[in-house]
């Protein structure tokens, strides 16, 4: 790990952890959720209600970045933290994802990937190098290795494939990559294959990354198999570096994540829920454009403190909802990521006090709630 970071585990209960990593731009208290701002915004949320929430590194996506506004002029701007505004730490998503959700227009080989830009058509090639070099530009403090991500249902054969390249390309992107204030992270895959898990946690682990993330899940597999698979493969990680697992956003998730063992989690659905009328809450997620809302004069969730719940009823929220005005959307979002915010916050807190499987027991919400799956096919 370069010398402008630091991971210190502060406390463990059963695997469960609570740790500090020191960044550059500040330090990021694990268990953490991290808001998705795809293309340098969190939708519908302003960087100072996000830090007001609670927020302490948000995640851009390079892929997207690379193709507007450039990578270059992000650089020319004076980097990403300036561009956006946003003064604390950052993570790029290095566009692995993205590029293989363009499923048959995208044609890959073991130097990179071919595909077509979603927005002019234009022909592209991104390798392990051009991602590191995009990246580097952007100037974010944690950067991700460029991977191959199959879709979910992936034949044996296919998984293979994937693990092979990833690993590969985890090799050249260590080599490419050369900032000294940047951490950078390898990737897991292999599916819901245990032995591929194993080999590929064995190969990137080999390359002494400063952290190491497990993707290629919560794609629309069995919730059971995803958890699983997610606990098995956090235990083959190095336990003194930071483990992040890619697009995981429900609340069950996210406790089940802590449990075992991992530090970092993010994900589009507080915000597309709440683009879509609605809000994650320990009793389920509501649809605020449902009729029985109408009269209701509760916050969101009782006992929350964001804005949304301390200013304003649902009936109100639903009335925006249902008249298609902004003010809505913005109440929701900001409710939905404050939610996991202080979700992740108190997982924390029960493992520094030593009560984490008390804090999980209590918990109230359901599981496999309507938007709650697939997390990752959508990034915007």
């Amino acid at each position: 790990m370069s010398s402008s970071f630091r991971f210190t585990i502060e406390a463990g209960d059963g695997e469960a952890r609570a740790g500090r990593l020191e960044t550059p731009h500040g330090v990021i208290e694990t268990p953490c959720f991290m808001p998705v701002g795809t293309r340098a915004t969190v939708k519908a949320l302003s960087p100072r209600e996000l830090e007001e929430a609670g927020a302490q590194v948000i995640l851009a996506n390079a892929y997207h970045l690379y193709f507007r506004p450039g990578a270059e002029t992000v650089a020319e701007m004076g980097g990403l933290h300036r561009f956006m505004s946003w003064e604390l730490p950052l993570l790029t998503d290095s566009g692995g994802f993205q590029v293989f959700s363009l499923g048959d227009t995208a044609r890959v080989d073991d130097e990179g990937v071919e595909f077509r830009s979603l927005y002019d058509g234009s022909r592209h090639y991104f390798t392990p190098e051009e991602s590191i070099r995009v990246q580097e530009l952007l100037g974010a403090d944690i950067v991700m290795c460029f991977d191959e991500c199959a879709p979910a249902g992936a034949g044996r054969e296919r998984l293979e494939r994937a693990v092979a390249r990833t690993a590969d390309w985890a090799r050249r992107c260590r080599q490419a990559h050369a900032r000294e204030d940047q951490l950078l992270m390898g990737i897991v895959q292999g599916g819901t294959e245990r032995d591929l898990r194993r080999e590929s946690a064995r190969r990137t682990v080999e390359l002494d990354f400063g952290g190491y993330a497990i993707g290629g899940l919560g794609l629309g597999e069995e919730r059971a198999a995803m958890v699983e698979t997610m606990a098995y493969t956090a235990a083959l990680l190095p336990a003194d570096r930071p483990r992040y697992f890619m697009g995981l956003g429900d609340p069950a998730g996210i406790v089940d994540a802590v449990a075992a063992g991992i530090d970092m989690f993010d994900c589009v659905l507080p915000t597309r829920d709440g683009r879509n009328g609605a809000a994650l809450t320990t009793s389920g997620r509501l649809n605020l454009r449902n009729a029985r809302f109408a009269r209701d004069d509760r916050p969101l969730e009782p006992g929350c403190g964001c804005y949304a719940c301390r200013r304003f009823s649902r009936a109100y929220i639903r009335h925006l909802v249902t008249q298609k005005e902004i003010l809505g959307l913005q109440l929701l979002s900001l409710h939905n990521v404050s939610f996991l915010l202080d979700l992740a916050r108190k997982a924390r807190e029960a493992v520094l006090e030593g009560r984490f499987e008390a804090f999980r027991g209590s918990l109230s919400f359901r599981a496999g709630e309507p938007g709650d799956t697939d997390q990752r096919k959508e990034q915007t």
